[in-house]
């Protein structure tokens, strides 16, 4: 959007996370522009290294780079000290929570977000994004105390983190398992599951709690059953209506293929009815992209995506 843009040009990506105020600006104008039906909090994922000691920034044309990666025992030793004394980690992200939702004055409810223990942990370990995180699964599978000892940490502060969001008045929570769809079924059910759950089962129970993950077709039934969340998000390779029969417990969130936005109002509109059309009006399917907007989206095919969606579906 021109208007973040102009925002970025001001301050660092950090910068920007870090203030309440301009973070209610960059939600409330995204809100405005597009007029979706919830607000999510601008924030990232990684932000949650920093309180564990990790040193994070964003690179221009390189994404987020932490300078230095866990590499093992000092790093838990570090790591077992702030988590001992449980504290809010990231407390402008609950300010920022507590603006938005003042300012948007019950129009629609705020989303808080964060990532899950395994994605931190996979950019924590790797240094940075990776095509395959091998160093992660290799990591995991090798050094396997080590690696539930570090994502036990993450889940910990994790959760006092998205505690304090509610206490600012987030009404949902989504949790962000970017890579998990790597995972064999048995890797996430041996290492990655219990450590979710474990986190899902520390927030209040009247929160709804989205999980997200892309590309997680051979993992949904574990996700699904398991973890105990009230929402799962579905990549586009997986159908509606086969994921709203098959996991009745849970509501359904997706899945409209984020590359067909860069396309013409005409394919938008036939992909948007289709999906509609496999949810048939029932409750418990939330539309939503099936993962992140493209950058060079125009933001006028965000707009009409939404628009279609409001004239053809029931709330």
């Amino acid at each position: 959007m021109k208007e973040y843009r102009e925002l970025r040009q001001k301050v660092s990506f950090l910068q920007l996370c870090k203030s309440p105020e301009l973070v209610c600006e960059a939600t409330l104008t995204a809100v405005n522009k597009i007029n979706p039906d919830a607000a999510i909090i601008f924030s990232d994922i990684l932000l949650i290294l920093e309180p564990l000691g990790f040193d994070l920034d964003y690179v221009e044309g390189k994404g987020p780079v932490i300078s230095n990666p866990f590499s093992g025992s000092s790093d838990l030793e570090r790591m077992e000290e702030i988590v001992q004394h449980p504290h809010d980690p990231l407390p402008f992200v609950k300010d920022a929570i507590s603006l938005t939702k003042r300012e948007l004055n019950q129009r629609m409810p705020v989303i808080g977000f964060s990532g899950a223990p395994f994605t931190v942990a996979a950019y924590a370990i790797e240094g940075g994004s990776s095509k395959d995180f091998s160093r992660t699964r290799s990591f995991m599978q090798e050094r396997t105390e080590e690696w539930n000892t570090f994502l036990s940490h993450i889940t910990t502060l994790t959760a006092s983190y998205l505690n304090s969001q509610v206490q600012g008045g987030a009404q949902a929570l989504q949790i962000f398992d970017s890579w998990v769809g790597l995972l064999s079924r048995e890797e996430y059910s041996q290492y990655v599951l219990p450590h979710t759950k474990r986190l899902i089962a520390s927030l209040p129970s009247e929160v709804p709690i989205i999980h997200f993950g892309t590309k997680t077709k051979e993992l949904l039934n574990l996700i699904a059953t398991e973890i105990g969340a009230s929402v799962v998000g579905i990549d586009s390779d997986v159908s509606v209506r086969q994921a709203m029969e098959d996991f009745p417990n849970v509501a359904i969130q997706g899945n409209f293929d984020p590359q067909i936005l860069l396309t013409t109002p005409k394919e938008i509109e036939k992909e948007a009815m289709r999906i509609l059309n496999e949810a048939e009006g029932r409750p418990g399917h939330i539309f939503n992209l099936a993962h992140g907007v493209l950058p060079s989206t125009p933001v006028d095919h965000v707009i009409r995506l939404i628009d279609f969606v409001h004239e053809k579906s029931h709330r």
